[in-house]
């Protein structure tokens, strides 16, 4: 039997929103007419977007194009729930407006993803009195976001308090399954997670997956030297599906046997 999934792309493939300076003079009309030439039936939200809802509506119609999510920035460790839930209403309008599918959401509090200096291992982590309170607020925003009909995917990424596969485990053990996961696999492997076996452990609580592949090599300098996370994607750590050393045939698999019909995000 045929898999049916949508395939998109994400605005980073233009422009960088941490460094503008990388690409941030290409208009969001070419990145939308080369992501449909291409053959991408979307595109994520990015920095690169106008804020208007309705001009983001209006481009995306234009290249009838889907808007399947976009990145937001949360400080929920730092917020009650209440302070987060406002701050994210100006998103879950936009999204609610252009039908996207899924709510991704990171966690920035305290992140150093966009410090050249400050090497990963300074990354902010939780401590273990901490972890019932973080999951507890996640597991009410996450019920909160299913009631408006967009669901929560939870971006575990470098630099981030939910950066290993072990923060993914304890994330995913302390909530339900109103939170979801975004499955990430350039920063699973950056993280040194398992990536084969987190995809088959979690397949039915992953909504959306990010499309990365990594340069061992370079991967193996970052590490070693213990670069920061800008450093290490300025060296060049990450690049397309099949260009570096992640095996998508068994992730493929996995999906087709659980039936996965949502997002794939290069």
């Amino acid at each position: 039997m045929p898999m049916h999934i949508n395939l998109g792309i994400a605005p980073i493939a233009w422009s960088n929103d941490d460094m503008p300076e990388l690409g941030g003079d290409t208009p969001i009309e070419t990145c939308l007419y080369e992501a449909k030439s291409a053959g991408y039936s979307g595109i994520e939200l990015g920095g690169k977007f106008p804020r208007n809802p309705g001009t983001i509506k209006y481009l995306i119609n234009k290249f009838n194009l889907s808007l399947p999510g976009g990145w937001y920035g949360s400080k929920l460790k730092e917020k009650s729930i209440e302070e987060e839930w406002q701050a994210m209403q100006g998103q879950i309008e936009l999204l609610k407006l252009v039908k996207s599918s899924v709510f991704i959401f990171a966690d920035v509090s305290g992140s150093i993803q966009g410090e050249p200096s400050s090497s990963l291992n300074k990354r902010p982590q939780l401590k273990d009195n901490e972890w019932k309170s973080y999951c507890n607020k996640i597991t009410e925003i996450s019920k909160r976001l299913s009631d408006v009909g967009l669901p929560m995917s939870y971006h575990e990424h470098m630099g981030t308090i939910i950066q290993s596969e072990q923060d993914v485990d304890r994330l995913l053990d302390n909530t339900y399954d109103e939170t979801s996961l975004l499955f990430d696999t350039g920063h699973i492997l950056f993280a040194q997670g398992n990536y084969e076996s987190m995809l088959k452990k979690y397949v039915s609580r992953v909504n959306h997956i990010h499309c990365k592949d990594i340069r061992k090599e370079i991967l193996n300098k970052a590490l070693s030297d213990d670069l920061s996370f800008r450093n290490s994607f300025l060296e060049g750590v990450f690049t397309v599906p099949g260009d570096g050393c992640i095996n998508y045939k068994p992730l493929i698999k996995t999906l087709y046997n659980n039936k996965y019909t949502k997002w794939l995000v290069v």
